[in-house]
């Protein structure tokens, strides 16, 4: 169809407020592998991958082939019935967790809803609804989980669900600190773990239930947490009994590049970790898995999920996950995106309107920032039309919109990285023209 009046009959039928990138929204019709094509026939590079969902790529056969031969069986049954790929799927990702002990996984729908699931497991385990979580982290849509989060576009309403403090990001974007600690980046991140001290102190009652955080912040950017700070603040929860729920709905399944799962790159074991995105490559799935005391604290009926770990999205995931770990993807992520990672850097030397270029493996970043250093977020859009117009499709992120981010499926080549890192040098020239001129 027509992207024009397509457009036309979303604004008449959909709300407003629902955001569409570009100038000339696109319809994105098929797609293979790491590229796709829209209604007029142009081809892209998937460097956004569905908001860091598609992990291993469009139409791929060993994934659609499960899917398919699942719906020829049955749709749906409900959780109140056993489920074999459910069952195949949560023993799965128990083996390859990184916590220890009795484990227990509970499926739901998506990450808002898993992270939602996580924090009342925690509550009521600790029968507390104190939490802390950090500046710049993002946990979802849902009333709960918005209230939970730590940029203010993302939260509609002060009030929530739960009694939230948030402690200090150690990232330069949120925090006066930095600047004493500028040469110093491990006694930064001590100085911001030791902040998770003073605000359990301080703002709470001293019972927290749990401390959130994502091991590499997503919508807030992809800004990666230093090492030493997980650490140290993994050792100030155990001194409170405060719970660790890391929240991988975007770091996981390999995608960094150096670990399977983001917050083992610190070392730490977290007691629940939430999963969506990568999880279905596209299928609406989430999950929590962690320990089995935790998960199994609440009472009967006090949680379902009717759709989580329903027949067709267990048996794609598990596809999925098997995919990623037949092809050892995460070993291309971390080869391809160091590759991609080194050209971003080279770019941010040439090019003055790069403030920053962060993140791991394939979950990597571009700060755009106009001539005083201060975050453009026009500069941003404009990058992103001018990577459109050259093929190649990325994201955007931050608390102020201004940064770039690239996400392609782990399956992406090197050859491809190059193709698009060529793309991204073409568009940092033409807007960094622009600015001149402007």
């Amino acid at each position: 169809m027509n992207p024009d009046e397509l457009r036309k009959r979303h604004a008449a039928a959909l709300p407003e407020w629902i955001a569409l990138y570009y100038e000339r929204p696109m319809e994105l019709v098929r797609g293979e592998g790491f590229r796709v094509w829209d209604s007029e026939g142009n081809e892209y590079l998937d460097f956004f991958g569905g908001v860091v969902t598609t992990i291993s790529g469009h139409a791929v056969p060993e994934i659609v082939e499960a899917v398919q031969e699942q719906a020829a069986k049955i749709f749906h049954s409900s959780t109140l019935y056993l489920i074999e790929n459910q069952v195949k799927l949560a023993e799965k990702l128990i083996s390859l967790s990184p916590i220890s002990g009795d484990q227990k996984v509970f499926f739901v729908g998506s990450g808002s809803e898993a992270n939602e699931a996580a924090l009342l497991f925690a509550t009521q385990y600790r029968n507390s609804s104190e939490i802390v979580a950090l500046r710049g982290s993002y946990h979802g849509g849902s009333f709960g989980t918005m209230g939970t989060t730590g940029q203010s576009s993302w939260r509609p309403t002060p009030r929530s669900a739960l009694d939230v403090s948030y402690a200090m990001t150690p990232h330069r974007s949120y925090s006066p600190l930095y600047g004493p600690f500028e040469g110093d980046p491990e006694g930064f991140a001590r100085a911001c773990a030791e902040d998770v001290r003073r605000v359990i102190e301080t703002t709470t009652t001293g019972r927290v239930a749990a401390f959130i955080a994502e091991p590499i912040q997503g919508v807030g950017g992809f800004i990666e947490i230093p090492p030493g700070y997980f650490e140290r603040v993994k050792e100030i929860l155990d001194e409170y009994d405060v719970l660790l729920i890391s929240d991988e709905v975007q770091t996981a399944f390999g995608r960094t590049g150096s670990h399977f799962w983001g917050i083992e790159a610190s070392g730490v074991e977290p007691d629940l970790i939430t999963m969506a995105k990568g999880l279905g490559n596209g299928l609406a799935i989430g999950a929590v898995m962690g320990r089995a005391e935790v998960i199994d604290s609440i009472s009967p009926n006090l949680h379902i999920s009717t759709f989580g770990g329903n027949p067709i999205s267990a048996a794609g995931a598990l596809a999925n996950i098997n995919y990623i770990l037949e092809n050892d993807l995460q070993r291309n992520a971390d080869e391809v995106g160091g590759y991609l990672k080194e050209r971003l850097l080279k770019m941010a030397e040439k090019h003055g309107i790069v403030g920053e270029v962060r993140g791991r493996g394939l979950m990597l970043a571009i700060e755009i920032v106009g001539p005083d250093g201060d975050p453009d977020p026009p500069g941003a859009a404009r990058f992103m039309e001018a990577c459109r117009e050259r093929g190649v499709l990325v994201g955007k992120g931050g608390i102020k919109a201004n940064a770039v981010r690239v996400s392609p499926p782990l399956t992406v080549t090197r050859e491809a990285a190059e193709e698009a890192a060529n793309a991204f040098e073409e568009a940092l020239a033409e807007i960094g023209t622009r600015e001149k001129v402007g």
